[in-house]
């Protein structure tokens, strides 16, 4: 299972994936995470503490790494675009609560149409995870899909949008899904989160297909308190994490 989390900042997506890896991680399925987000807050979310998290070193920002696989330099422009990036996940990534946590990070390629090392190294990085047939692989995407291309996207059994009750939210979720078709990709799946009542979800079911909608995650005070206390929120809400499960089933369906 490949499943690709986006969606804009503040919606809860990191909250999502990270309950989503720990509810496979409880099967014993091999759990891989790897936060891709340049707010990235992933292992947070997964039960790391913030002493663990400051060990952690995102690998666009491995600059002697990024050099030696690449071939780059300062004085070299040149650099190979298949660099070796088989042992990444293993050798780089932080265990906790049964997943494994890989920090990625991003590259800023607002503007510019980057293709830099550090590029090269993250899509040819996010591409191998995706071909990883033992592990289930969660990506902890920022809100625009960049980072993907065809041969990425082949392998990815769902593109997952978190969105909230509201009209930037569904916005958001319609950017990615044109994004998602010119890649290849026919199926862009919703999770409303932080929903309060009836008319929070009758305004969801208004504006996406039933065919696209997952489920609802409801505004959860717990959820909040996890944040603020720096807690995994598989930890602390029941409730969140019920509802998650109940997503998990329907996405493990339409992967049978």
């Amino acid at each position: 299972m490949k499943i690709a989390v986006t969606g804009k900042g503040g919606v809860g997506k990191t909250t999502f994936a990270a309950t989503l890896a720990r509810l496979y991680a409880e099967e014993g399925k091999h759990v891989l995470a790897a936060d891709v987000d340049p707010d990235a807050n992933l292992g947070l979310a997964l039960g790391f503490t913030d002493e663990e998290i400051g060990q952690i070193i995102p690998i666009t920002k491995m600059r002697k790494l990024v050099q030696e696989r690449t071939g780059a330099s300062d004085d070299n422009r040149f650099y190979r675009i298949n660099p070796k990036v088989d042992d990444i996940p293993d050798t780089y990534s932080k265990t906790k609560n049964g997943v494994k946590l890989l920090v990625l990070g991003t590259v800023d390629t607002a503007g510019s149409g980057c293709v830099c090392p550090e590029h090269v190294m993250l899509k040819r990085i996010i591409n191998h995870l995706v071909l990883r047939s033992d592990d289930v692989v969660i990506l902890d995407m920022e809100a625009g899909l960049e980072h993907l291309g065809r041969g990425t996207t082949e392998g990815m059994d769902q593109f997952v949008v978190v969105i909230e009750p509201g009209a930037r939210s569904i916005q958001t979720y319609g950017n990615v899904k044109r994004l998602a078709e010119q890649l290849g990709v026919k199926h862009v799946r919703v999770v409303a989160n932080k929903v309060r009542d009836d008319a929070d979800e009758e305004f969801i079911r208004s504006k996406i297909p039933s065919e696209d909608l997952l489920g609802f995650i409801h505004y959860n005070p717990e959820i909040m308190d996890a944040d603020r206390r720096g807690q995994s929120p598989y930890d602390v809400s029941r409730s969140a994490t019920d509802e998650i499960r109940k997503i998990k089933e329907k996405i493990d369906q339409a992967n049978i």
